[in-house]
C-alpha cells in the first residue's frame, strides 16, 4: 500500500484500519459481489518517472498540427483569431485560475466583479437587457435558449433553421427528445432561410424560431419578415450569433429576436481542440426570470461601497428541482473573464476594426478563388468571415495539396450534406495576411 503519492505510511493505515474495526483495507469492499470485482491484470504500463511521462506527452503532442504549424484557413464554429498577451496574462493569475464559484459575495468580490462587467459588455454587444454568468458552449447555451421559450409560450414545437450550425441542431434534438419538444427543420434557399418554408410550418403550437447570423455558411441573412411571422403568431425569436460580427452588422436585439446566444469563443479563446469554450446568452426583461443559470448584480455594502451579488440563481439548488426551467450548475467563469479582458483591451473602435478586416479579407479571398478555372462562387448574400466555393477538384486533392504547402483546408461541407460534395466552407480572420491568401489561392490555382 506504499503508493508514491499517497502520503499515508503503513503504520498510519494499521491505526486508521483498528481504529474502524477492520483488518485490511479489502473488508472495506465486501459489500461488492466477488463476481464483479475485476480479478485479471489491470494491463498497465509500469510506473513512470516525471521525465519519462514528459516525454510522452512531447511525443503524443506532436503528431497534432495546429495553428502554430499551419496557416488556418478552417472555421465552421471555432476560430483562429488573435488574442491580445493581455488576455492570458491575467487569466493565468492565481486568483482566478484556481477560483471557484462565487457562492460567499463577501469573499468573492473579484470574480464577480469581472463576471459583472462581463454581462455588462455582453449585454451591450448584442443590444439586449441582461445576460446570465455564462454558459457551457454555443450549442447548450441554443438548448437553453429553446428550453427557455418552450417554458415561456407553454408550447412544444420548435422551428429551426437548416443553415443553424449541425453540431447545435444535433444538440437541440438530444435536449427535445427527451423533454418532448418536436424539433421541425427550416430548409435554406440560396443559402438563407426559406421564408415560404416557414410560413408552411408555423402554426399555433410552435413555441419559437431558431436562425443563425451568420449562418453555417457565413452568410449574412435579413431578419425583418421572419420576426414579424414569428410575433404574429405570438411565437419567440432566438438567434445564434458570431459575437464579433456584432459591431458591424444589426445586433439581435436591434433586429427584434426575443433571445441571443453563441459561442464566445471568438472573443478571445484560443482553439484548445475544440474547448473549453464560453456559452452566452441574453434577452429581455421579460425573459429574465426564465433564464439558466445566474445573474451577478451591484449593490452597497453595509458601508455604502460599490458591491457584487448573485442576484438571480435560477438553478436546483435554490429553487425545487421540478419547478427549475434548467439545471444547470456551473458557468464558463475563466472564460467570461478570458471575454471580459479580450474586449476591454480592443474597445469598442478595436473590435470595430476586427470586425471589418474579417469582412475585408474574407471578400478578397472569395473574389479571388472565384477567379480560378475549378473554382465558383455558390451564394450571393453578404458574408462575414466565412464563405463557400464550389469545386471541381476533389476535396481530398484540394486538402493534400494545401497540407503541403503548411496550410489548412477549409471544411468539406459534403460530411454534412451529400448535395454538396463540391462544396468547402473556407475561413479569412484578421489573422491572415493579404500574402497568405495569395499563397491559397497559388495553391488551388495550381489544381488540375
Amino acid at each position: 500500500m506504499n503508493h508514491k503519492y499517497i502520503p499515508h505510511t503503513e503504520s498510519n493505515i494499521k491505526e486508521m484500519l483498528e481504529k474502524i474495526g477492520i483488518s485490511h483495507v479489502s473488508d472495506l469492499f465486501k459489500e461488492i459481489p466477488e463476481e464483479v470485482k475485476l480479478k485479471r491484470n489491470y494491463n498497465l504500463t509500469r510506473s513512470l518517472s516525471e521525465l519519462e511521462v514528459t516525454k510522452i506527452i512531447r511525443e503524443l503532442g506532436s503528431v497534432n498540427y495546429g495553428t502554430d504549424d499551419l496557416i488556418c484557413f478552417l472555421g465552421a464554429g471555432s476560430y483562429d483569431h488573435y488574442i491580445p498577451s493581455t488576455v492570458n496574462h491575467i487569466t493565468s493569475r492565481n486568483e482566478f485560475y484556481t477560483a471557484y464559484t462565487p457562492y460567499q459575495p463577501e469573499v468573492a468580490q473579484g470574480t464577480l466583479q469581472y463576471i459583472f462587467e462581463y454581462q455588462t459588455m455582453i449585454t451591450d454587444l448584442t443590444g439586449y437587457d441582461v445576460s446570465n454568468a455564462s454558459m457551457y458552449d454555443g450549442a447548450t447555451s441554443c438548448a437553453e435558449a429553446m428550453m427557455m421559450t418552450v417554458s415561456q409560450t407553454k408550447k412544444n414545437k420548435v422551428l429551426v433553421a437548416s443553415l443553424v450550425h449541425p453540431h447545435t441542431i444535433a444538440v437541440l434534438q438530444t435536449y427535445a427528445h427527451f423533454r418532448n419538444v418536436e424539433i421541425v427543420i427550416i430548409n435554406e434557399k440560396n443559402g438563407l432561410l426559406d421564408l415560404a418554408d416557414l410560413e408552411t410550418k408555423l402554426d399555433q403550437d410552435v413555441a419559437s424560431l431558431i436562425v443563425s447570423n451568420p449562418n453555417f455558411y457565413g452568410n449574412i441573412d435579413d431578419y425583418s419578415q421572419a420576426v414579424t411571422l414569428i410575433h404574429n403568431n405570438k411565437s419567440l425569436l432566438v438567434m445564434v450569433v458570431n459575437p464579433l460580427s456584432l459591431p458591424l452588422i444589426k445586433t439581435p436585439g436591434e433586429i427584434g429576436a426575443d433571445i441571443a446566444c453563441g459561442d464566445g469563443q471568438p472573443l478571445g479563446m484560443s482553439l484548445s481542440f475544440g474547448g473549453p469554450y464560453l456559452g452566452f446568452l441574453t434577452t429581455n426583461k421579460m425573459l429574465m426570470r426564465k433564464m439558466p443559470g445566474r445573474i451577478c448584480g451591484q449593490t452597497k455594502d453595509v458601508d455604502g461601497k460599490r458591491a457584487f451579488v448573485l442576484t438571480l440563481q435560477a438553478r436546483e439548488q435554490h429553487i425545487r428541482r421540478e419547478k427549475a426551467n434548467s439545471n444547470i450548475c456551473s458557468n464558463q467563469s475563466l472564460n467570461a473573464l478570458a471575454a471580459t479582458v479580450y474586449m476591454s483591451t480592443l474597445g469598442k473602435q478595436g473590435m470595430k476594426e476586427v470586425a471589418i478586416q474579417n469582412v475585408k479579407k474574407a471578400n478578397y479571398a472569395l473574389n479571388k478563388i472565384c477567379t480560378l478555372p475549378h473554382f465558383s462562387k455558390v451564394y450571393e448574400a453578404p458574408i462575414f468571415n466565412e464563405f463557400v466555393v464550389k469545386s471541381n477538384v476533389s476535396y481530398d486533392v484540394v486538402k493534400e495539396a494545401l497540407l503541403k504547402a503548411n496550410m489548412m483546408c477549409g471544411l468539406h461541407l459534403g460530411d454534412y450534406n451529400e448535395l454538396l460534395k463540391d462544396h468547402i466552407l473556407f475561413c479569412v480572420t484578421e489573422k491572415r495576411t493579404k500574402a497568405e491568401i495569395d499563397q491559397l489561392v497559388a495553391v488551388l490555382g495550381g489544381l488540375k
